[in-house]
């Protein structure tokens, strides 16, 4: 069959698809608990400067903390950092990688990307470690984890969202499972 006899196929399917759609709604999120981090970062930064027409790569070592939540608790393990980009215009762009290790013994891998902006003099104390209210900035993380762990399994297929604080040297955030 030829492209053009299969247009008006395509076009009808895809109406139909349409017209099913409106008899739905998508279910609509639901946002449950899942734990209070607090991430140390007191080892020296890593300025790298403009590495790509991005911005300046910095590299922040994540060197402990714990967290602890209705079904997860424990330590975050001194082995990961942020790889993180500032664009010129000030917009952090965060990319996190490091260990957690639960109360129990597993270990989970987990990864979080999001955004920290505000306006600039705000931003320049939040990087100076002075005290800021959080409430002058936006600072929002999406969360990934993996585990080989069984009782920690459900954590393989969740997405987690976080509102993110940054506290001198360390980074305190409040995390979801988006349902």
């Amino acid at each position: 069959m030829n492209l053009r006899k299969q247009l008006p196929i395509l076009a009808m399917t895809a109406c139909a698809s349409l017209t099913q759609a409106a008899t739905y709604d998508p279910p609509p999120f639901k946002l449950e608990p899942l734990a209070r981090f607090s991430v140390d970062l007191v080892a020296p930064i890593w300025e790298l400067g403009a590495t790509s027409g991005q911005g300046n790569r910095r590299i922040i070592p994540i060197t402990g903390g714990h967290f602890e939540g209705p079904r997860l608790k424990g330590t975050i393990l001194d082995n990961g950092a942020d790889w993180q980009v500032v664009t010129p215009d000030g917009v952090a762009v965060i990319d996190t990688r490091y260990l957690l290790q639960t109360d129990d013994g597993a270990l989970i891998y987990l990864r979080t990307e999001g955004y920290r902006f505000g306006p600039a003099e705000v931003m320049k104390k939040v990087a100076a470690g002075e005290d800021v209210d959080p409430g002058q900035y936006q600072f929002r993380i999406t969360l990934r984890f993996e585990t080989s762990a069984p009782r920690y399994a459900w954590l393989n297929r969740t997405i987690g969202v976080g509102s993110a604080m940054r506290l001198g040297n360390a980074v305190v955030y409040d995390a979801f499972e988006l349902k």
